[in-house]
């Protein structure tokens, strides 16, 4: 049996910003991360910062690892109702991480090119002035 998910708004999750209620939105997803404080690498005052209010793109912006996104789950509580919700920063993120892997592909082409135009290059000039 599929469990409902709870869904809030941005006007009701904009008072939950204390250290005993703090809540945080991150790719239109709720968190209650009033447990995870203490335990924050980052030290709390930034999840108190940001409480209450969408932290996507801080979130996104410190590069967290996949083991801190895995984390995540643990404090999901719901999901932003559909009117409230931003476009997916996630599917974003997929289409970045996408156009970085076809970069890494194209890397060796990128200073191959470079390298062997410099070769041919300097047998020319050989070539021809000496």
């Amino acid at each position: 049996m599929c469990e409902e998910v709870k869904l809030f708004t941005r006007e009701e999750l904009k008072s939950r910003n204390s250290r005993e209620d703090a809540i945080l939105i991150i790719h239109n997803g709720v968190y209650d991360v009033t447990k995870f404080l203490d335990e924050h690498p980052g030290g709390e005052e930034v999840l108190l910062e940001l409480a209450g209010k969408d932290a996507t793109e801080p979130f996104e912006d410190v590069s967290h690892s996949s083991d801190a996104r895995s984390l995540m789950k643990k404090y999901k509580i719901g999901e932003l109702v559909e009117a409230d919700r931003t476009q997916s920063k996630a599917a974003f993120a997929a289409q970045w991480n996408n156009d970085q892997k076809q970069e890494q592909g194209n890397a060796w082409s990128a200073w191959m090119v470079p390298l062997l135009l410099g070769v041919a290059a300097t047998l020319l000039y050989r070539y021809l002035f000496l």
